[in-house]
């Protein structure tokens, strides 16, 4: 029986895996332990927590699995540096040595980080390393319904590539075709995060959200589009780009772009966090966006021309931009389509080790035994009564019980479809970036000021950033245009047209903030301007009680759906322990907090309104 620990860290999204005889027992993300967001550490409480949830040791393991190959990867600094020399020579001094003392030698840093973990016999650890973009195709492949499938992995760069085709069947994974540094559709996205005041690798989901306030016959729209493309880059028909390193400073600079060439091809300086967001902001945003979808699907039309594949499995950080993914899942290239939920640099854990299962030990895998498994994100932590106790009594927490589930759950339904705000604390940890019902933030789909409330008052986060609904899976199709279920929040759909108010004719006219309060549709708090919704729906297999919960909100409403938000302030990661979920839940304006059958009123707690308390402080993300 294979037992395999799959490792990713030292860059972004620290994450460990553990999978026994093919398939995932337990996976979680470092972040979640030492509440920095996307945690680049070497994930040594998340090893921690998947052995003990599996029962095992290292010494029990076949092999411990790296999802990257460091040496490729420092091959591409050395030639990129002397490709662009005299240029970044202060980068290269600054990288250099970083990488001589601890990414070069990461074996030595991979044994020392496991001893943190436990005692262990070096001499009998079998270390492997996989390529990075093979951890991101197995991460997808092997999790997913299909015995065979052609393979697409988009993110920024993984050793040399930024993009691969391949094709699967059966256990092997091969991959056919890739794309380069320093051309990468996902550097290309990121540099656009950075030059309209967001984070890069944090902030490309807010990009994704300000597009839709951008104004598609808006003449600048269609300009951008165009200098964009002129200037700098080039769309090939295979999906394929040529960035002009003219615009961009990544490959040996400091900073993401060279801001002149920016600020003369846009007409505008790069604008600066927590500043105005004006028209133009939003236009560039939706232009870049369009480029990408474009990109994209020319990039899946040329990997079923390769494979000749009816099935598609997606991984790769550009894979979670779920509006590109709702427009592919339309153009119908493929009759079947699986994204990895964690399909970022986490799910490189995963896909480490499960290439290491299948292609090194060879395990045999079937259609059958995947759909026997089927592939559930719920693989973190989970906490008993008993360690909720403890909490209480450390916090002096006052509690209601409930001894029966139903009437929990009804008065859960009857307190959000009654406008109050609830935290949602059920189960096993979601793995991945999207709170699916377990983390959870919930409130009334119906009410349209809930947008802001949350925003302002819950999350404290920039008001124009939308939020999704869950629904019951056999209810999507009344509410939403899509035809496949969404049980990872990765696929946006539109709302149906009887739900969609008249607009004013001046409305693309009208500034940000009074677009965002015009009545334009239906549950309009779970719904963007472009009448789009990334959206999540629930099934009784995927996730029975938040399922039960979303019946019961219907047999008050007669709608099954719920605002669903990720269970965390701006700035920190998802909670993971019954500690974070009952300091957020006092650091903001939520109503009241479930763990397990346990409900929290706000205004019973003791200091409940003494702010400097409760206040937890994070970097923006």
């Amino acid at each position: 029986m294979a037992k395999i620990l799959g490792i990713s860290a030292f860059y972004h999204d620290a994450a460990a895996a553990i999978a026994i005889e093919g398939t995932i027992a337990a996976a979680a993300q470092e972040e979640r332990f030492t509440r920095q967001k996307h945690c680049p550490d070497f994930p040594t409480n998340a090893i921690k927590f998947c052995l003990e949830d599996t029962g095992l040791t290292l010494n029990d393991l076949d092999a411990v699995v790296f999802y990257d190959k460091p040496l490729l990867t420092f091959e591409r600094l050395l030639e990129t540096y002397y490709a662009f020399s005299p240029k970044g020579f202060i980068s290269f001094l600054k990288a250099i040595p970083v990488w001589l003392h601890e990414k070069l030698f990461l074996k030595k840093q991979l044994y020392r980080g496991l001893a943190q973990v436990e005692d262990y016999d070096k001499k009998h650890l079998k270390l492997l390393f996989t390529e990075h973009h093979l951890s991101h195709a197995a991460s997808a492949f092997y999790t997913a319904p299909f015995s065979d499938a052609a393979l697409l992995t988009i993110d920024g760069v993984g050793e040399w590539s930024t993009a691969s085709i391949g094709i699967a069947h059966q256990n092997r994974i091969e991959i056919i075709k890739e794309m380069h540094f320093p051309h990468s559709v996902g550097l290309l996205y990121s540099a656009f995060t950075y030059f309209l005041g967001f984070k890069v690798n944090s902030g490309e989901y807010k990009l994704m959200g300000l597009a839709p306030y951008g104004n598609a016959t808006d003449s600048q729209t269609e300009a951008y589009i165009e200098s964009i493309k002129k200037h700098m880059l080039s769309i090939k028909e295979d999906g394929s780009i040529w960035l002009n390193q003219a615009y961009f400073n990544y490959a040996t600079g400091l900073t993401m772009i060279k801001d002149k060439a920016w600020e003369q091809l846009f007409g505008f300086s790069k604008r600066q966090e927590g500043t105005e967001i004006t028209q133009s902001h939003c236009n560039l945003a939706l232009a870049i966006q369009k480029i990408t979808e474009t990109i994209l699907l020319k990039m899946a039309k040329e990997t079923q021309r390769v494979t000749g594949a009816k099935n598609l499995c997606m991984a790769g950080g550009v894979a979670l931009n779920c509006v590109a993914n709702g427009a592919l899942l339309k153009a119908k290239v493929f009759e079947n389509i699986f994204i990895q939920p964690a399909a970022g640099d986490a799910g490189g854990a995963l896909g480490a080790a499960l290439a290491a299962s299948y292609m090194y030990f060879d395990l045999e895998t079937s259609t059958s035994k995947k759909a026997e498994t089927n592939y559930s994100t719920y693989l973190g932590p989970e906490y008993s009564d008993k360690e909720i106790m403890h909490l209480n009594k450390r916090q002096n927490a006052v509690y209601h019980y409930y001894d029966n589930l139903e009437s929990l759950l009804e008065f859960v339904a009857t307190k959000i479809t009654t406008g109050h705000v609830v935290g949602w604390f059920q189960g096993k940890l979601e793995f991945g970036p999207r709170a699916l019902g377990n983390r959870s933030i919930l409130a009334d789909a119906r009410d349209p000021k809930m947008q802001q409330t949350l925003n302002l008052k819950i999350k404290k986060r920039e008001s124009f950033r939308p939020f999704a609904p869950s629904i019951l899976e056999e209810d999507a199709t009344t509410y939403f245009d899509i035809e496949t279920p969404s049980p990872y929040m990765l696929v946006v759909a539109e709302l149906q047209e009887t739900y969609k108010y008249p607009l004013p004719h001046n409305f693309n006219e009208l500034p940000l903030q009074e677009k965002l309060q015009q009545e334009r549709i239906e549950f309009q708090s779970v719904t963007h301007l472009d009448f789009s919704s990334r959206l999540h729906t629930v099934s009784k297999t995927s996730n029975e009680r938040y399922w039960k919960l979303l019946n019961a909100i219907k047999t008050i409403t007669g709608v099954g759906m719920v605002i669903n938000t990720s269970f965390n302030v701006r700035g920190e990661p998802i909670v993971c322990s019954p500690k974070d979920a009952y300091h957020c839940f006092m650091n903001t304006d939520m109503d009241y907090l479930v763990m397990n059958n346990f409900v929290y009123f706000k205004k019973e707690q003791p200091d409940w309104n003494n702010s400097e308390k409760w206040t937890l402080k994070f970097d923006n993300d």
